[in-house]
């Protein structure tokens, strides 16, 4: 090796500090294994840098706004309601700053793991060690996981290249509120951000392509996640083939086919891109599939053997808390006996108003397979909690199967809706029926009511059968 280049040599390398491999460092460096963590930016990686930290940061102060201009419904009047953008901006920083800093503060404490602060990337093999060159390191490793995460992704959209845009990478760094904000997308970060932003005082107009919002989701949730960005101000076009975009002098234009968008900023969120195009992985045969992702087992290994694959980069649901349980099961692979696989049943939440918490199978995947399936649905005006709220917006929906009455999957479509859904989180893991739900006493009068009530309406329902016309 060249003069400067230190050489490291360890059992576990780990490429990327986010949510699987920050806790995996930490658990072999515990258990007194040497491991080398590369972080080529921030620790913490995308949940605490620029998603769920401040996003929802920023979300609680576009909520309260909402909330405060809706006051006259349960008799509180507030003459006027004033957003100082850049204090809710440095608010979520704030948060942010703390964060790292903590991360930053726990791994200067100790010398294992070691921690390299230089872009990774793989140099084929050494004997039966992986060969790998940070900057000027070089770390010869028995075994390597890859947590690198994603980035947004960039369409070939002509023009695009050529104008700035905010990513959700991006907009934590703006110091005033977009006027007229474009937002070229409409999924989750897209909905989130779009209501937040028009509540904070934007002009907010969301252009997506599939003819509904959120278009892994069923008809109904997407109806009425519409409605809810529209009460709120959003314009939401539909059918929308973006053709170019254009840099005007007061900001951008986007083409469509059959008219022209302006608006002072455009936000792109439209999907995410793995991180795995400069990582080398070419060197020692790590297949990809054509999305740019590792392919995995249940226990995340590669095709490599001795290479693992974490978090978002490794297909399937990409979450926080998915990432977090992938490091539970290299955990048991290194340290823990190697029994324990990927969790089948995997949550997730939009932290829209009203929010979206979803679980197992919704109600369009339960027709594909010719499944007998019963559907219960009750609407939150009929929970008493949520007019007592005057949150009334959604409803809870759940899945059962027929036959053995086991549930198969819900949507909470509502208010606190992330929270509600942890409990058909639980009876799922737990192989309920619904007469589980049917002998528990619920508090009155709460939120989780209505679940019980949905829960109820499915195992009385009507049965149901894939491909069947869809239940009103």
């Amino acid at each position: 090796m060249g003069s400067g280049v230190s050489e490291i040599s360890t059992e576990t390398a780990i490429i990327g500090g986010g949510q699987a491999g920050i806790p995996l460092a930490r658990a072999l460096a515990e258990a007194g294994r040497p491991i080398v963590l590369f972080e080529s930016t921030h620790l913490g990686g995308s949940c605490v840098n620029f998603g769920c930290t401040p996003s929802k940061a920023m979300i609680a102060s576009a909520r309260l706004a909402a909330d405060a201009r809706q006051g006259a419904h349960l008799g509180i009047h507030i003459p006027e309601v004033q957003v100082d953008f850049l204090a809710v901006m440095e608010r979520a920083r704030s948060l942010v700053a703390e964060a790292v800093q903590e991360l930053d503060a726990s791994f200067a404490k100790a010398d294992n793991p070691v921690l390299v602060r230089a872009h990774a990337r793989l140099e084929g093999r050494v004997g039966n060690q992986f060969l790998i060159r940070a900057g000027e390191t070089v770390v010869r490793a028995n075994r390597v996981v890859l947590d690198t995460g994603t980035r947004t992704a960039r369409p070939p959209l002509l023009g695009l290249n050529r104008i700035p845009v905010i990513t959700a990478e991006t907009w934590i760094s703006l110091r005033t509120l977009p006027c007229r904000l474009l937002v070229l997308g409409g999924s989750y970060i897209a909905l989130e951000m779009a209501q937040a932003f028009q509540r904070l005082g934007s002009a907010v107009t969301v252009i997506q392509k599939a003819d509904q919002l959120a278009e892994r989701e069923d008809k109904d949730t997407a109806h009425e996640l519409r409605a809810a960005l529209e009460r709120d101000g959003c314009r939401i076009i539909l059918n929308a083939d973006a053709q170019r975009v254009e840099a005007l002098e007061s900001g951008v234009r986007i083409h469509l086919a059959n008219e022209h968008l302006d608006g002072t900023h455009l936000l792109l969120a439209i999907g995410r891109q793995p991180n795995t195009d400069d990582l080398g992985l070419e060197t020692i045969g790590v297949r990809l599939n054509e999305h740019g992702l590792t392919e995995v087992d249940d226990h995340l290994a590669t095709n490599v053997a001795n290479v693992w694959a974490v978090g978002d980069i490794r297909g399937g649901p990409a979450f926080t808390h998915t990432a977090y349980d992938d490091f539970r099961v290299l955990q048991s692979q290194f340290i823990g006996g190697g029994k324990e696989t990927r969790c089948p049943i995997a949550p997730y939440a939009m932290f829209t108003t009203p929010e979206l918490g979803r679980v197992g199978l919704s109600e369009t995947e339960a027709r594909k397979p010719g499944k007998r399936f019963r559907v219960g649905k009750r609407l939150m005006t009929e929970s008493g909690k949520a007019r007592e709220l005057g949150k009334t917006e959604g409803f809870i929906k759940v899945i059962v199967d027929a036959e053995t009455d086991a549930i198969l999957g819900a949507t909470a479509l509502c208010e606190q809706g992330s929270e509600i859904v942890q409990l058909f989180v639980e009876l799922m893991n737990n192989g309920a029926t619904t007469g589980t739900v049917r002998s528990a006493v619920h508090i009155h009068p709460t939120l989780s009511e209505a679940a019980k009530n949905a829960v109820l309406a499915a195992a009385n329902g009507d049965v149901h059968r894939g491909q069947t016309s869809v239940v009103p």
